[in-house]
């Protein structure tokens, strides 16, 4: 069943495509966008091979940094620990626009057998780790700057203000606990660190890579795009005892079965259904030294995934008492920790219609509209809080090859196919010359 829209988003949609239903089709973007591809790809090859772990990417910062310098842009560095912020003012005036990408790599091995394959190792909570951009950050920072190239070199042609926002720790920091509530990360030390402030951001935008989708095609969504993303960790108390006599001491492994199934009756009997989906997984059991040791505690660790705040407010709400209770019934204690790591990814619904044209300028003929929000997370998601914001996805797989044996994004065995670069270049350049600008009072 098709609902209408409210009669005010009828008018604010009918406005912005009346206004903006052509985008400026620049004869220069293309050429210029080619004569680049090539450091690009060289830039992706070297971000690739030399891959660095969240709140680590000194090394990436410093390449940033150095090629915004060179292209005479105004460069902040250390922003969000390693992050790096690049203003390019243009020759017009005009609004103030930002441009993210993540330079944050993963504690994988890399088994991808490519020439530039990392071999690199990391250092992650005091553990070394073999280290891979397994999720196509390379790809990410490779293409920003290579839409700076671009921008900077015509910038009597941009009207307004681009911020060029690199930032580190998308996936977590190695320095910082996952269950570390009093230290932020990401996107939200970007923030924190006034990422979107002098100057003031109006509209942000992103590009993400993914496999299984063919190169050079873009998708997009209105409204929900991802998934919220929330940890947490039980810790069940019972009371040692020999395996023979279970009946002498209290058996956390048992009561953490109970709660086990207890946390899936929140997703089937707890939240609306109808408004959208949630996911409760258990990643870790973690108890026990002997086989016939009954042990004093258990440890559960997992996450919780919703494509709606209301759902993810009332699994949030509701999981600590359904956790005490089921413990209390098995006269074992449980202390529960949730930590919240990032809201549903939402695409700022007239923003993304009215950005439609210049994504077909980006790749024509390759542009299609996703029918449902994706599984993942992003905490992209913080500044979509704060400013109107679009999240894209990029084909990354050769379109010759099986979309559905492609390895996925976090696999040891991820590829990003080079020939997608450029189209993620010409998004970026898109996105900052089709802006609508003037939607003030309508975003």
């Amino acid at each position: 069943m098709r609902f209408a829209p409210a009669p005010l988003c009828l008018a604010l949609l009918g406005a912005l495509s009346t206004s903006f239903a052509h985008a400026a089709d620049l004869a220069w973007v293309d050429p210029a966008v080619a004569s680049v591809n090539q450091q690009v790809i060289d830039l992706r090859h070297t971000i690739h091979q030399h891959p660095e772990l969240g709140n680590m990417e000194v090394k990436t910062a410093k390449l940033v940094a150095d090629h915004l310098k060179a292209l005479g842009i105004e460069v902040r560095t250390q922003v969000g620990k390693t992050g790096v912020v690049g203003v390019l003012k243009g020759g017009k005036p005009g609004p103030v626009v930002a441009l993210r990408a993540d330079m944050d790599a993963l504690p994988v091995k890399e088994m991808t057998g490519l020439p530039f394959a990392s071999s690199a190792m990391g250092v992650r909570l005091g553990k070394s780790v073999p280290v891979m951009h397994a999720c196509g950050h390379d790809t990410h920072t490779a293409m920003l700057l290579g839409a700076a190239r671009v921008l900077a070199e015509h910038r009597e042609q941009v009207a307004g203000t681009v911020v060029f926002l690199f930032q580190p720790a998308e996936e977590g920091a190695a320095d910082v606990d996952d269950f570390q509530t009093d230290t932020l990360v990401g996107a939200q030390a970007m923030i924190r660190d006034g990422a979107l402030e002098s100057p003031k951001v109006e509209a942000i935008f992103a590009v993400h890579v993914m496999a299984g989708y063919p190169t050079g095609h873009l998708y997009y969504k209105a409204g929900t795009v991802l998934n919220s993303s929330d940890g947490f960790r039980i810790t069940i108390k019972g009371q040692q005892t020999h395996g023979s006599a279970p009946w002498s001491g209290i058996d956390p492994i048992v009561a953490s079965e109970g709660i086990i199934s207890g946390l899936q009756t929140l997703v089937s009997r707890r939240i609306d259904l109808t408004k959208g989906m949630g996911v409760i997984s258990v990643g870790t059991i973690n108890g026990g030294s002997a086989g016939n040791i009954i042990p004093e505690t258990v440890e559960l660790t997992g996450t919780i995934r919703t494509n709606d705040a209301s759902i993810r407010e009332t699994i949030l709400q509701k999981m600590p008492p359904l956790v005490n209770g089921i413990a209390s019934a098995y006269e074992t204690q449980a202390d529960l920790l949730l930590v919240n790591h990032a809201p549903v990814t939402t695409n700022h619904p007239q923003l993304t219609e009215a950005m439609v044209p210049a994504l077909e300028l980006a790749a024509p003929g390759k542009v299609e509209r996703l029918d449902a929000s994706l599984s993942p997370s992003e905490d992209f998601s913080f500044y979509a809080q704060k400013v109107p914001g679009l999240f894209v996805f990029l084909g990354a797989t050769p379109e010759g090859q099986d979309m559905q044996k492609a390895p996925n994004n976090h696999s040891p065995y991820f590829t990003a196919d080079d020939a997608t670069l450029a189209t993620g270049v010409k998004a970026h350049v898109q996105f900052v010359m089709n802006y609508p600008g003037k939607l003030a009072g309508v975003l």
